[in-house]
């Protein structure tokens, strides 16, 4: 930890709209006045914008006007002043084609919101799943000192004495009623235990790990991460980050002092532990692309291989959300793995703390939660990278979510050409399937879909779910819900509609899947291959206007993240000329 304050007091960028009497500033501040803000809270102070997602079509986020009237409250206490600023809220629940096409799009927005406007510092009040990337990654491209503050996971859902895990048992009951072991009227009374509170997904589905993600990598307080949105605490958690985020600016504590090569290290091995969503990956390859760190899929191979999973958590164990905060929550699982050299400890955080320092003396307070290391679920659960023929730049699974048997297997290819393709004939007795065989998916990638959904946990055919069979060997270019599971390989790169190899799999072809050895191979001769993609032409979706246009021909391949490849990069947050 290398970071020295900044003197203060000092002239802050949003005194460039407040500062002074000429008819600019007045007019800038005059219109402010009409809210009722007295004159001498112009005088210097820090100006904190909270970023809010909320919005009533973003569930996940529906609390976060409550939780944002509380960062205020610690902003106002620490000598700092407010402001409300509502910010593109990419839904999973309800975007179409997929809340991922509007990853991008909203840290975009963002990054022009937080450089545009008189903001010194930020709170990014996040929660649902795109919600946290997209304004890291807008962070990260101001470079403005920021705070996360996640919403929480809801609390636990019960049917008939079962726990229900948020998307887990979304598929596992769909799955349920298509072997006919569950009727549809049990379906939906299941459908009323889901989302008992307010909260994002109360498995370690993607919103919790991102939520983890963002306090491996120091950019939230810490036990930020695992605190139930309806727990009081979550309440004092926003408040205190009020404060922080005052004191940030003072300092100048800024995303790049604190978003480095080791804190995103840690994170990745942090992922590993929780047995977290495929979806980091994609996500913190992003955010890494915006501060300016040089992260690929190798140091997500590296990092991640010799890392036990040691939170039982669906969708890897047993326990939800809820459980995982009682037992001590992420702090237990980052001082695991500084005790066992797997953790830079001297990371700075945004307490100003290293990351040792926020957790060595905390406690674990149920050990079939937060496991002992010699029970982990897996011992090796990070993110595998598979690489050969089949994905040149590589495709991810998660060893912790899969079948072991399944791990090194070989089987005949049925292949669906797209989503639509999959859906017209998954469910017809006659195809030529069965539990040996690997299902391959197209054009489901960030070009090809467009937008690269979570549809690359694929459901099984009726007649194998039948047989008893609740997994099979699955490869696409598409994403993963962080709350599924399975023998899933996923983000396969060049994805189909950028003519990568998955894109000429047939029906039929032979493919080896060894997770050990990291390898994914077609099993065809280099020269049929060669011939295959010299004829090969494009089959998806093809736009030629408005933003899908503008993210099909700019957005980047999974293997580095997916971003549009113009926003990589930190642009600052000088201010610009005035507006009259």
């Amino acid at each position: 930890m290398t970071f020295k304050s900044a003197p203060w007091p000092r002239r802050l960028r949003s005194q460039e709209w407040y500062a002074g009497n000429g008819r600019d500033t007045i007019y800038h501040r005059g219109w402010m006045k009409n809210q009722g803000y007295p004159h001498d809270l112009f005088d210097g102070r820090p100006i904190i914008g909270i970023l809010n997602t909320w919005s009533d079509l973003t569930p996940c986020n529906g609390h976060l006007r409550e939780l944002a009237e509380k960062v205020k409250a610690g902003i106002w206490e620490a000598g700092g002043f407010p402001v409300e600023v509502p910010v593109f809220s990419a839904s999973e629940n309800t975007f179409r084609p997929t809340a991922m096409m509007f990853r991008n799009l909203a840290a975009m927005s963002i990054e022009e919101q937080m450089r545009g406007q008189p903001i010194d510092g930020a709170v990014l009040l996040v929660g649902c799943d795109k919600t946290t990337p997209s304004l890291l990654m807008a962070a990260a491209s101001t470079d403005l000192p920021s705070i996360v503050v996640t919403g929480g996971p809801m609390l636990n859902g019960y049917f008939r004495g079962e726990r229900v895990g948020s998307g887990t048992h979304l598929w596992k009951f769909s799955e349920a009623v298509k072997a006919g072991e569950m009727t549809q009227e049990e379906f939906l009374e299941a459908e009323e235990s889901m989302s008992r509170s307010s909260g994002t997904c109360n498995t370690m589905g993607t919103a919790s790990t991102m939520a983890s993600m963002a306090e491996a990598l120091g950019m939230a307080l810490s036990g930020n991460a695992a605190i139930p949105a309806v727990d009081s605490r979550r309440r004092v958690m926003a408040q205190l980050s009020g404060r922080r985020i005052v004191q940030m600016v003072k300092d100048d504590l800024k995303p790049s002092d604190i978003m480095t090569k080791q804190a995103f290290e840690n994170a990745i091995r942090t992922n590993g532990a929780i047995g977290g969503s495929t979806n980091a990956v994609i996500h913190m390859l992003a955010v890494a692309g915006r501060v300016g760190v040089d992260l690929t899929l190798d140091d997500w191979d590296r990092c991640g291989r010799d890392v036990a999973t040691i939170v039982n958590l669906m969708p890897s164990g047993k326990y939800l959300m809820e459980e995982f905060f009682y037992a001590g929550g992420l702090p237990v699982v980052l001082k695991r793995l500084g005790e066992g050299g797997q953790l830079h400890r001297d990371a700075l955080t945004v307490s100003g703390q290293t990351i040792w320092d926020e957790v060595k003396d905390v406690r674990n307070w149920n050990e079939d939660v937060i496991l002992p290391l010699e029970k982990a679920l897996t011992k090796q659960g990070g993110i595998a990278v598979v690489k050969g023929n089949l994905a040149p730049q590589g495709a991810v699974l998660k060893p912790s979510a899969a079948t072991p048997h399944l791990l090194r297997h070989r089987g005949r290819a049925v292949v669906f050409e797209d989503i639509d393709d999959y859906k017209a004939r998954i469910n017809d007795d006659a195809l030529d399937i069965d539990e040996t065989c690997v299902m391959v998916l197209k054009n489901c990638g960030p070009k090809g879909y467009p937008g690269m959904a979570e549809v690359g946990n694929m459901g099984l055919p009726p007649k194998v779910l039948k047989k008893g069979i609740t997994d099979m060997v699955r490869i696409s270019d598409a994403r993963m819900s962080g709350t599924a599971y399975g023998t899933v390989v996923l983000h396969t790169s060049p994805e189909a509609a950028a003519g990568g190899p998955l894109a000429v799999v047939k029906s039929g072809d032979m493919i080896e899947l060894d997770v050990e050895a990291r390898r994914l191979h077609l099993d065809i001769s280099d020269e049929e291959l060669a011939a295959r993609l010299k004829a090969w032409a494009p089959s998806h979706e093809q736009v030629d206007s408005g933003y899908l246009w503008l993210h099909q021909q700019h957005v980047e391949g999974a293997d580095t993240g997916a971003d549009l490849g113009f926003l990589k990069g930190c642009r600052g947050s000088p201010v610009g000329k005035d507006s009259h």
